[in-house]
């Protein structure tokens, strides 16, 4: 039997962790998700590690997640990706980084490298640096200085002092490199077009202009002290004798070394793009040499060191292929991971695919606002699921995972109590349709948002496994099925079309996660 419409919720950030005082999760009042956990068929998934395509034991992301959900396989990350380039040594034979290295040489110039210091690894981590580092001392680049972006959002808030003492040391080790700004990812990884947040970033890295230090490590303590934390570090210029360390100039090579696209984008396009029009650029550098680490942006014709892979049949497209329409909706912080991540990596909608964007408050912190956008996104896909014009609808609740990453235990708790609710809502209009409902995440962040056994703050993901929850008509035989343990996230979309009756793909290699008898 295939059911119309089923609707897959993303309750983005929200795991099942340990009963402890730091759980946002178990700490709020969800009578929803009690009452359908406790009702319908229920599993768990895993969502980090090698479940997810990462190293073993590395948290799970937003965009590994949805490319795991709408893929169906187990997708290779690009930090395992490159962590193999580094140890079978094909990553100092890598095209693209030769000729940014290559471009310094002929020309004299300076080599910068920037990028998020740490060892989040959603982003970037610490070790690509290091490689690049010996990668330059390799090739005799003496000029080669380091923008760091700080962290304090996939990594505890005030590690980054700890990172750079690092990078330093490394860097003596290695023999080459220098730290030249430092700017937290608020400023220098902003996704939103809040073009004075990238604005900053780029006067420190280009004009020099910033906070002025003459001590990597010494500057972010006297933020700390100041009350601000490795995120929101404001832009500082390391000193040498009364001038910069370094500034990017004409004929200068720049290696962006975060793997994630979507906060290298603006940052990029600001230094890179002729027709920029952001901000206004006192100084816009000529001639530059500019390797991404990955493809950031199909337009931006700049080199690529690790291409992408392709997802051939995503969920989205097989759904596409039997000619059947879909709804992918979100609010700005998550709309991109609905779309070109669920989608394989692709910007464009497959034929019958709407896509619906609900803009996300504008608030410098979002704990500020933790409801964020969940009711306005809420009616919007009512109205969609109403219409009877959709046959798979796939909807993300971002307030989980972005207001934890505030470290805000009350307004964690508060952004999970907003979307039960919105939960409760979309349920109850899809089973008033003889639909499905899915309800599961990609992984956790407000399940722990204190270290266990500390007060320390937490505003990193978690490495817990998520609730999968089968939501079907009283009358249906998967009302009562029986569903698989030990599933991952590739299992979601062989699920979906289990339930829709549409044959799997032999690209999918991940299982349904509903029992059948035979199989």
């Amino acid at each position: 039997m295939a059911y119309r419409p089923v609707v897959l919720v993303i309750l983005d950030g929200w795991a099942n962790g340990p009963d402890f005082p730091g759980n946002a999760v178990r700490a709020a009042r969800t009578p929803v998700m009690d009452r359908l956990t406790a009702v319908y068929p229920t599993t768990e998934l895993r969502c980090s590690g090698r479940d997810v395509g990462l190293p073993d034991g590395q948290m799970g992301n937003s965009e590994v997640g949805h490319l795991n959900l709408g893929a169906g396989f187990v997708v290779y990350q690009w930090i395992t990706r490159i962590d193999a380039a580094i140890e079978d040594g094909s990553l100092y034979a890598n095209p693209a980084l030769l000729g940014a290295i290559e471009h310094a040489r002929q020309r004299g110039s300076k080599l910068h490298l920037m990028g998020l210091v740490s060892d989040g690894g959603v982003h970037s981590h610490q070790r690509h640096l290091y490689a690049l580092l010996d990668l330059a001392h390799r090739h005799g680049l003496e000029q080669v200085f380091i923008h760091v972006f700080t962290d304090g959002r996939d990594t505890p808030p005030d590690s980054g002092a700890g990172f750079v003492q690092q990078l330093l040391d490394e860097a003596a080790r290695i023999g080459t490199g220098r730290v030249a700004t430092i700017s937290g990812r608020y400023y220098a990884m902003d996704r939103d077009k809040r073009w004075d947040r990238t604005q900053k970033a780029y006067q420190a890295i280009v004009s020099g202009t910033g906070v002025p230090r003459y001590d990597p490590v010494e500057a972010i303590r006297a933020s700390y002290d100041a009350g601000v934390t490795d995120e929101f570090i404001v832009p500082v210029v390391l000193m040498d004798e009364g001038r910069p360390v370094a500034t990017l100039d004409d004929g200068d090579a720049v290696i962006f070394f975060n793997f994630r696209a979507d906060r290298a984008r603006q940052l990029t396009q600001a230094i890179t793009d002729p027709g920029f029009t952001g901000f206004a650029r006192d100084k816009i550098p000529q001639d530059l040499y500019f390797v991404t680490m990955t493809e950031y942006e199909r337009d931006f014709d700049l080199p690529i060191a690790f291409p992408p892979q392709d997802v051939v049949r995503p969920l989205a497209r097989v759904i596409s292929d039997a000619g059947l329409r879909q709804y992918h909706t979100a609010e700005t912080e998550k709309y991109a991971h609905v779309t070109y991540f669920f989608n394989g990596g692709r910007e464009e909608p497959f034929p019958g695919e709407d896509r619906v964007l609900i803009p996300s408050p504008k608030v410098a912190t979002y704990d500020l606002q933790p409801e964020m956008s969940a009711l306005p996104l809420t009616d919007a896909t009512l109205e969609a699921i109403e219409s009877d014009q959709y046959d798979f609808i796939i909807i993300n609740y971002a307030n989980p995972d972005m207001v934890g990453h505030t470290g805000s235990f009350e307004a964690a708790v508060k952004a999970v109590e907003t979307v039960d609710g919105c939960v409760g809502r979309l349920v109850e209009a899809t089973l008033a349709r003889g639909g499905v409902a899915l309800v599961t995440a990609d992984h956790g962040n407000a399940d722990e948002m204190l270290i266990p056994g500390t007060q320390e703050v937490w505003t990193a993901h978690t490495t817990n496994p998520v609730p999968f929850v089968l939501v079907a008509p009283d009358d249906s035989p998967l009302r009562t099925a029986s569903l698989r343990t030990g599933g991952r996230l590739a299992d979601v979309a062989p699920t979906v079309l289990d339930v829709m009756g549409i044959p799997q793909p032999e690209e999918m290699t991940g299982r349904s996660l509903i029992l059948r008898p035979g199989k």
